[in-house]
């Protein structure tokens, strides 16, 4: 009785064909050919995940929420590292608001973008890409000099 229910289904698994598709990979991460966009959820994912890390095995979460880590390390609570995550994000949207109008669709040799208390300001020359980033709170101002790619 046995030997024909396993004679049964072998004849079963015979009679059916068998289909197969071919396997892609896709890339996530936008600097192994993924989707640019990726780039700043994948920033901000890891930027949470940093937060944990071998040498907080040995910390301790207070009552008020607060979490003591090892040397060197500040005590933060839910709504810090949520504004924390956020200021990330905004900044990311402003740096991809000024790489769009350098390199983008449509190139501009010079301009601006305000992004609250924070000015960029852009000027493409023949050999680099000189920004100057505007800090209004403070008063400061930094000057990032790039090297402008040059294809003859």
């Amino acid at each position: 009785m046995v030997r024909m229910a396993v004679v049964a289904l072998l004849a079963g698994f015979g009679a059916s064909p068998v289909v197969a598709q071919q396997l892609t990979y896709t890339p996530i991460n936008p600097s192994f050919g993924g989707n640019p966009l990726n780039g700043s959820y994948l920033m901000s994912l890891a930027g949470a995940q940093r937060n944990a890390t071998a040498s907080d095995a040995n910390s301790s979460t207070s009552s008020s929420g607060t979490t003591t880590g090892g040397v060197g390390s500040t005590s933060q609570t839910d709504a810090q590292l949520f504004v924390q995550q956020l200021q990330g994000q905004l900044l990311s949207a402003l740096a991809t608001q000024v790489t769009n109008a350098i390199f983008g669709s449509n190139p501009q040799n010079s301009g601006k973008v305000v992004f609250g208390d924070t000015t960029v300001s852009f000027n493409r020359t023949l050999s680099s890409i000189n920004l100057s980033i505007y800090d209004a709170t403070t008063g400061t101002t930094t000057q990032i000099s790039v090297p402008q790619l040059v294809v003859n």
